[in-house]
């Protein structure tokens, strides 16, 4: 398959296929997840979900304030994500009192999105996780990794571009991401995107869509 490599698909564990979709920032791996949706898959978006329960209202809120104060609580009573960034950045034990409440929220909200789309009936679960690899808790329930891969000149450049960010800041977040070398030796499938090219990256998409039926 033209950019992609891959494992042999096992059986699936579960009734409905699961496949782990991750990569580092800027590496467009929600972008691929979003086209495996296109195809017929359900889209689980952990990212998604945790910005939902750091949200107003919340249910991570309360834990939040309750472990870091109100100046982490934005004026709509959300997270106040900048001055998180800064101390998870600057306090390695913060990210970690941070991540031990919102991973249990975002894990519980994923098992019952999982278990309503096997409800649904559907063909392929793709669970869109950032750090999948990071975290080493999410391989037990999926079936494959499917890593979205590129350069990390074309990471800062693309995060430029999108988020408007300095580069000083992207660099501090992909230090503190899981390496390439780590991400790809978790994968069983691997696609190659360097480029700009939306409907090459399309036709590999539709490439992994078909090893699971869609």
């Amino acid at each position: 398959m033209d950019n992609i490599s891959a494992r042999v698909l096992p059986p699936a564990r579960w009734r409905t296929p699961r496949l782990g979709v991750t990569g580092g920032i800027g590496s467009g791996k929600s972008t691929v997840a979003a086209m495996l949706a296109a195809r017929g898959a359900i889209h689980i978006d952990a990212d998604q979900i945790a910005r939902g329960v750091t949200a107003a209202g919340g249910a991570a809120m309360a834990p939040i304030a309750a472990a870091f104060g109100q100046e982490l609580i934005a004026e709509d009573g959300g997270l106040h994500r900048e001055r998180m960034r800064a101390l998870a950045f600057a306090d390695a034990s913060a990210r970690q009192r941070l991540e031990a409440i919102v991973h249990p929220l975002v894990g519980q909200a994923t098992a019952e999105r999982i278990a309503q789309a096997e409800q649904a009936g559907a063909a392929l679960i793709v669970l869109d996780i950032p750090l999948l690899v990071e975290s080493g808790r999410w391989s037990r329930q999926l079936d494959q990794v499917l890593v979205v891969d590129c350069s990390e000149t074309t990471q800062i450049r693309r995060v430029i571009e999108r988020n408007q960010l300095p580069r000083e800041a992207i660099e501090r977040i992909l230090a503190a991401q899981a390496t390439r070398k780590a991400r790809r030796a978790a994968a069983d499938m691997i696609i190659y995107n360097d480029t700009q090219d939306l409907e090459r990256l399309r036709a590999q998409a539709v490439r992994i869509a078909a090893l699971f039926g869609l």
